[in-house]
């Protein structure tokens, strides 16, 4: 049998392609270094070493960064959504942490909102990747180790504001000494307590219009309630271009989207309202939403709403991730030139809502869409709606105005003391 010399080398490559290259390599590197010494003749390699990945970096991916934030996230306002924007911006991977209920009634108070709708509110938040239920309040050695070695996170993150535990320590100790903190810039202008107030304030103000009994003169409007009102809103957001820059998505639906419009006042933001944005947004490629100003709502629910305003209400409904766009200040009745300028494909409305304008026999508002065949009735995931929200609160009355007393303290506190925080 004819002998082949090179196949060998072929098997040698073929099986054991690392330890053969090897040999090869280092023979090459002899075969130059006594060349000049008649040399040794080194066969020619049937493969470029490079082939072999020799020479080859193993490539590994940029390491993601995961951060961690938590909170109560109780009456889910724009200042919880821009705090966890900020968080994300820190890293690649935001996992957010919800209290227990358990641990905020030992903190803070009773909760307004359920676990399970205050986890719908962050779940449906654009910039949460995960979300991990019944968090400790306190970040405990055990917790931290957790998150450190389970979730693999690399920093836990928090506001500028002071988190203080009942005995006065920072919540927050343990994260520090580890290196493992970072922090964010509080969000001026709100904050639950701030809601609370605003409807402990219309409740207050509702009762005195209704003990004094007074009626509205030679057909004027009640000045007395308006003027409550307007101080029962009392708002301290500035809003700003750039903030609306940095919660909005940036892009419009493709020339053949199927664009789906929902409009509402979408007031004091909670799990309905996602619920049945997350159901719209099934329906078609690009969610556009439409938010009632400020004197549409009031004109249809009173003097003391809308209980936050527009500008408030619009980054709420655009931190939303099933939420493409939103028409700020968007008309009561939607008509053909609007349907037109939007392209819009579908018109829908959920079936819990605070009032039914037809029953007021105001014109429908959906006239248009259903002439065009263009509507449907959606039927909504849950029966929440912003005044059983308030109602809970106002049922609870002695107990929040306790909290709340407690926590404008701490708000005062921080205000007196606050410094400028770079950030956005």
């Amino acid at each position: 049998m004819e002998f082949d010399s090179n196949s060998w080398i072929r098997d040698g490559v073929y099986y054991y392609p690392h330890l053969f290259g090897g040999i090869m390599l280092t023979a090459a590197l002899l075969g130059l270094s006594t060349s000049y010494f008649g040399g040794i003749i080194v066969p020619t390699m049937p493969y470029n070493l490079s082939d072999l990945g020799l020479f080859q970096r193993k490539k590994y991916g940029k390491k993601r960064i995961r951060v961690y934030m938590d909170g109560c996230f109780d009456l889910m306002h724009y200042g919880h959504a821009n705090a966890l924007r900020q968080a994300k911006a820190l890293g690649d991977e935001l996992v957010v942490g919800v209290v227990s209920d358990e641990e905020i009634i030992a903190n803070k108070g009773p909760p307004v909102l359920s676990m399970e709708e205050r986890l719908v509110l962050v779940s449906g938040l654009k910039w949460v990747d995960e979300v991990i239920a019944n968090a400790p309040y306190e970040i405990t050695e055990e917790f931290m180790n957790r998150l450190f070695n389970e979730h693999k996170i690399d920093y836990i993150i928090h506001g500028d504001d002071p988190c203080l535990l009942p005995d006065g320590t920072d919540a927050y100790a343990l994260a520090k000494k580890a290196g493992r903190y970072k922090q964010i810039k509080r969000t001026e202008g709100v904050s639950s307590t701030d809601i609370v107030g605003r409807i402990l304030a219309y409740m207050k103000d509702a009762k005195v219009a209704e003990d004094s009994n007074k009626l509205p003169l030679h057909g004027e409007p009640d000045k007395m309630n308006k003027t409550q009102g307007e101080k029962s809103q009392a708002s301290h957001f500035l809003p700003t271009s750039r903030r609306i820059v940095q919660f909005s998505n940036g892009k419009g639906p493709g020339p053949n989207a199927r664009v789906v419009y929902i409009d509402g006042a979408f007031d004091l933001f909670h799990a309905g309202h996602v619920e049945i944005l997350k159901s719209a947004r099934q329906l078609g490629d690009f969610l556009l939403v439409g938010i009632y100003t400020d004197q549409t709502v009031s004109e249809r629910r009173g003097t003391h709403f809308p209980l936050m305003h527009l500008h408030e209400r619009s980054l709420s409904v655009l931190g939303c991730r099933y939420v493409d766009e939103v028409i700020i200040g968007a008309p009561w009745e939607i008509t053909h030139d609007m349907m037109t300028t939007f392209n819009i494909s579908l018109v829908v409305h959920g079936t819990v809502a605070e009032s039914n304008s037809l029953l007021n026999g105001e014109k429908d508002p959906y006239a248009v869409p259903k002439s065009m065949g263009m509507f449907r009735m959606l039927e909504s995931p849950k029966a929440i709606t912003t005044t059983s929200v308030a109602q809970r609160i106002i049922a609870n009355h002695d107990l929040y105005m306790k909290r709340n007393a407690k926590k404008e303290e701490s708000e005062k506190k921080y205000y007196a003391q606050k410094k400028y925080v770079s950030g956005d």
